[in-house]
């Protein structure tokens, strides 16, 4: 089956190009026509990614095609056995976890599901957990501490649910206990923000010793499109809040939001997705025997000051 690829507004140009490369494979062109035509649409593409500005890679990290966490978990976790339920109220499908292994490493493993296409997507709730869901994070916690075994979370949420329902059923307060845990986790704890970090539905699952950020993902307290419209009261003024967030990897690099950049494919991870899978796997596997050697008492301390530490260089 055929892949429809989606383009996006600021690819006009590599879509005219493959367009024609289509055209020209259908029809009697030369190989050396065809190949020609591929270089260009290369260049032109690695040209444009090299420019990209924080509107325009928010764009890339909310691509349908970009990998989710259902392909970041076959692709790099074996003997996987999903886990399900808060213990208190019911299921997430929006945030999914379990145990397995990653290239032979124990782990327990959760992460942001947003779904590929109408079905998925609404049954995993677009990837905006709901309490359960950041209960369930919770207790995947504690169990990683009881067996003594890294946590690695995979963020990708616009944020979390912010519907009637889970306010009722305490969503503040699940997202703070979700924090809590991860601040005073006894084991290595690596997170990769792989699209969307949005909010405190992002940050429940990312408080960590490691947090790595792929190339075009973003992270911010809120979308751009809710920042525009608090402070503008016009959404259309996104393009202008992201670039004022400084949501980039680059920016929170720059800030120490972020501890490391995760270099994607030429055309962003929806080109290459298992490509991308990869390299994600081999980063989190270094950070893992990197942290492997550090004690609970060392891992916690580092870890609560890196996060206290946040935007004091600033002042």
């Amino acid at each position: 089956m055929t892949t429809v690829r989606t383009y996006l507004d600021f690819e006009r140009s590599i879509a005219e190009l493959d367009s024609k490369i289509a055209e020209l494979r259908a029809g009697s062109a030369d190989i050396s026509e065809v190949e020609a035509v591929q270089a260009k649409s290369r260049d032109q593409l690695q040209t444009i990614y090299s420019k990209i500005g924080p509107w325009e890679k928010t764009q890339v990290a909310r691509h349908p095609n970009r990998p989710h966490f259902s392909e970041y978990c076959d692709g790099l976790v074996s003997h996987f056995t999903p886990l399900s339920g808060d213990r208190k109220y019911g299921d997430d499908a929006a945030l999914m976890g379990g145990l397995g292994k990653i290239r032979g490493i124990s782990v327990v493993v959760m992460g942001h599901e947003k779904g590929k296409d109408t079905e998925s997507r609404l049954k995993h709730n677009f990837g905006m957990a709901q309490p359960e869901g950041y209960r369930k994070a919770v207790r995947l916690m504690e169990l990683a501490e009881r067996f003594s075994l890294p946590v690695v979370s995979f963020v990708d949420t616009a944020g979390a649910f912010p519907g009637r329902g889970a306010e009722e059923r305490g969503q503040a307060e699940a997202i703070a206990r979700s924090i809590d845990k991860g601040l005073s986790l006894k084991v290595p704890f690596v997170t990769v923000i792989t699209g969307e970090g949005g909010s405190g539905g992002a940050v429940a699952i990312a408080t960590a010793d490691k947090v790595m950020m792929l190339e075009h993902s973003i992270y911010s307290v809120i979308s751009p499109e809710g920042c525009a419209s608090i402070l503008w009261r016009d959404s259309a003024k996104a393009q202008d809040a992201a670039k004022a967030m400084k949501i980039t990897a680059q920016d929170l690099k720059r800030l120490k939001v972020i501890d490391q950049i995760v270099k994607e494919p030429v055309g962003g991870a929806h080109r290459a997705p298992g490509e991308t899978v990869k390299t994600v796997g081999s980063e989190i596997v270094k950070s893992l025997k990197a942290l492997s050697k550090l004690d609970a008492e060392t891992l916690i301390k580092q870890r609560r000051e890196k996060f206290l530490n946040i935007g004091r260089s600033l002042l």
